[in-house]
């Protein structure tokens, strides 16, 4: 009996402790809540941040310093400066630039100074442990200035090889990679370096021998030497580490004033030997989190970790901290790893006869009976505790709201799925990430099978703002309620959750991006699979302005957000941006939010969202379709880093077919490429009245399938005629008072909106 009181307690104590473990192992916030913190697959740790708050529109980030900005979801910036990396001591990898000077040999440089890169943000020291300044060329040296307390000080090194002209071997003999001073020379970066500059010369007297000089910060280990680099160094930037520090004052002072940075079980450092200037902040040993963000560090419960240096987690108490170790009753020692647990042993009466065995029995049995009761109280305490929760955060999330319009449905096929959190949990088995199968500004999505083996899609949205509650259930009442055969469906929600959860149907072949821009596809789309791609996405958007019981304004129409079936059918999805619009109004004022080089123009001007905001967004999904380009890069010259833009440009020159992508253009479908990329120029246009509706444009692409599939119409038709009325066509964009004539003028006036500011880099 006594056997299986234990075996039973025994259970019960590991299921104890595996649930202290899952309660204890969530990850500790990182941002401000209603930020991004993550910025493709880099971590963004406060202090830094991106842009405002979707919950109190506060900046996400401490103060301007550390403002950063997330381009198309995957490029982190600060400045001009992309960063690679952000470290939990305090450190930054960021792709800065290369000093370049090029001689030709004939006593004339390419350039009349090199360009000298510069960092000047206060906070910002370089790392000398992390690493080198390089020279590379011959007859070449290089300086790295810093400007420190109203001082410059400088390191640099030369390389000089007379011989290389006759013998490059001197320099690489052996082609190893490294940079042992022939070509190539490398230098310690003393520490406290801020406010750099980098310089590159050649000496005058080797002005006559063709090559180039460069100089660089580079990372340790990021940059091996080849002779092939002295007239052509392939890369323009290369990784450098900076550390950070929230002010450049010492703790003592940053201590007494308002702006102390330092939170809850956190400790400010300013150790004098580590490469910062200024102080960091760090949690309390015992201690984990984010010690910047409000209420700081969280006790780390060392007994649910393993962290603890008790015998057993059984064994251990959580203290704030620390943690203690005991022995349970009937037995004694300190209850540590090496201590231990020994049982008391009766030693007897003053009498000299031994205790009696039964009541010391009947004692522990009694002490293992109430240790039992209590973890099964603990066990439904928890459970109680859990199913309360789950219940507050479904009437927090407005279920009842949402059971009840779903009730009053008249179509049953058509009444969206509440599913519980447990049904979820178990699909995407416990969100494993292996079954993620997209992320983006507004949260996770991941790949699931329910109990009835229906393959899902389950969105985790990241935030959701308390006070729109109910516009969010009506939402996915009218969504849920959509059957269009391009529509993502909606199968239902969880409300169970902290943040809601969101049930759609699954679409097997990945993104129009992906479809578009990703590389050496098996299957090259051809013109006859775009075209049809562009009428189903046009027909679907025309469906949600005109035809939906409420119109439905999409918000964030790109690529990226249509998805292809088996048979590359077109289906617009992620309404996570989406807004309603009241019957009785034709525009609603909103935060401006959407996708750069997809955003319209106007609506970046007025905050106005419009139908005609998805006109222009679709328009430029067209010109994708049609060049295979990417709607916005910063790798392309300035002039082309907007591809609706340079479209248009090529368009008015009459050059447009320069830009169609190789291998898609012949003479049977080039004048429907051109009436597709007019088309395209018209939903461009600046102002939005301007534009057609999308019922237009669908009915248009959808009578250029038509036509297509039944090409006997076109026989009678006069070609040169034909060629007139398409010319006709294009110049009417063009026409006085047009805002598409303007393009350029338009464009500049955004850039303070779209660009990101030069201010801290070259």
């Amino acid at each position: 009996m006594k056997l299986k009181v234990m075996q039973v307690l025994i259970v019960m104590v590991a299921a104890l402790a595996l649930l202290e473990g899952t309660l204890a192992s969530d990850e500790p916030q990182q941002v401000l809540p209603g930020c991004n913190n993550t910025c493709g697959d880099i971590q963004i740790p406060y202090p830094f941040g991106i842009g405002y708050s979707t919950l109190d529109h506060k900046p996400c980030y401490m103060d301007s310093k550390f403002n950063l900005t997330c381009v198309n979801n995957s490029t982190l910036i600060h400045g001009n400066i992309t960063v690679l990396n952000i470290t939990s001591q305090s450190q930054m990898v960021m792709k800065f630039f290369v000093s370049r000077l090029c001689t030709d040999g004939n006593n004339n440089t390419e350039e009349k100074e090199a360009n000298q890169p510069f960092l000047n943000v206060p906070s910002f020291t370089i790392s000398s442990t992390e690493n080198k300044f390089i020279t590379v060329g011959c007859d070449s040296y290089g300086y790295l200035d810093s400007n420190f307390n109203g001082a410059t000080y400088s390191t640099g090194c030369l390389t000089r090889c007379p011989r290389y002209d006759y013998d490059p071997k001197m320099v690489n003999g052996n082609n190893t990679g490294k940079c042992t001073g022939l070509g190539c020379c490398q230098v310690d970066i003393p520490p406290l370096m801020k406010y750099i500059t980098i310089q590159t010369f050649k000496f005058p007297n080797s002005i006559s021998q063709k090559g180039c000089s460069y100089s660089f910060i580079a990372k340790q280990g990021s940059y091996n030497f080849s002779v092939d680099h002295i007239n052509n160094l392939p890369n323009q930037t290369f990784p450098m580490v900076v550390n950070w520090a929230v002010t450049n004052e010492s703790c003592e002072i940053a201590q007494t004033t308002n702006s102390y940075a330092c939170k809850e079980n956190s400790e400010c450092d300013d150790d004098d030997d580590l490469d910062y200037d200024g102080y960091r902040c760090k949690c309390l040993e015992g201690f984990e989190g984010n010690p910047y963000l409000p209420g700081g560090c969280r006790d780390i419960n060392e007994c649910a970790t393993n962290l603890h240096r008790c015998k057993d987690s059984t064994n251990c108490k959580n203290t704030p901290g620390n943690h203690t170790c005991f022995c349970p009753v009937g037995q004694t020692g300190d209850g540590t790893k090496e201590g231990g647990c020994l049982p008391i042993v009766p030693t007897g009466d003053e009498t000299g006869n031994a205790y009696p065995i039964v009541p010391t029995v009947l004692g522990v049995g009694a002490a293992f009976i109430v240790l039992f009761v209590g973890i099964i109280s603990f066990l439904v305490y928890q459970k109680r505790k859990l199913t309360k929760l789950k219940e507050k955060f479904f009437r927090q999330n407005g279920g009842s709201i949402l059971e009840q319009k779903l009730r009053q449905r008249n179509d049953s096929s058509q009444v969206a799925k509440i599913f519980k959190e447990n049904e979820l949990r178990k699909a995407t088995n416990n969100y494993d990430e292996s079954l993620i199968i997209g992320r983006g500004g507004f949260g996770t999505v991941f790949k699931g099978e329910l109990d009835d083996n229906r393959i899902v899609a389950i969105k985790k949205s990241k935030t959701i703002d308390e006070s729109q509650i109910d516009q969010f259930i009506n939402e996915v009442d009218v969504v849920s309620q959509i059957n269009h055969r391009n529509v993502v469906k909606l199968l239902g929600c969880c409300l169970e959750t902290e943040v809601p959860l969101l049930v759609y149907e699954f679409v097997s072949n990945g993104t129009l991006s992906d479809f578009i821009h990703t590389e050496d596809k098996v299957n090259k789309p051809t013109w006859k699979a775009r075209l049809k791609i562009a009428a189903e996405v046009a027909g679907a958007l025309s469906y949600l302005h005109s035809s939906a019981s409420i119109p439905i304004i999409h918000r964030d129409v790109k690529s990226d957000n249509i998805l292809l079936d088996g048979t590359n059918t077109a289906k617009v999805s992620d309404f996570g941006a989406s807004r309603l619009v009241p019957l009785d109004q034709t525009e609603i004022a909103t935060m401006v939010q959407g996708t750069i080089g997809y955003l319209d123009p106007e609506y970046m001007q007025t905050s106005q969202l419009t139908e005609k905001s998805d006109v222009y967004s679709f328009g430029v999904v067209l010109v994708e379709l049609l060049t295979g380009e990417r709607p916005f890069s910063f790798g392309r010259p300035e002039e082309r880093r907007s591809l609706a833009m340079h479209f248009l440009s090529c368009l008015k020159k009459d050059n447009v077919f320069e830009i169609i992508e190789d291998g898609m253009l012949n003479e049977e479908n080039k004048q429907e490429i051109k009436e597709v990329a007019v088309l395209a120029a018209k939903c461009l246009r600046l102002r939005g009245e301007e534009r057609p509706s999308m019922k237009e444009v669908a009915m248009e692409l959808e009578g250029m399938r038509l036509m297509d599939k039944h090409s006997w119409i076109n026989d009678d038709l006069n070609v040169e005629e034909n060629q007139h009325l398409l010319r006709e066509s294009s110049s009417r964009i063009y026409e006085t008072g047009d805002s598409s004539k303007h393009g350029d003028i338009g464009y500049d006036s955004l850039k303070d909106h779209v660009l990101i500011a030069l201010d801290d880099g070259r």
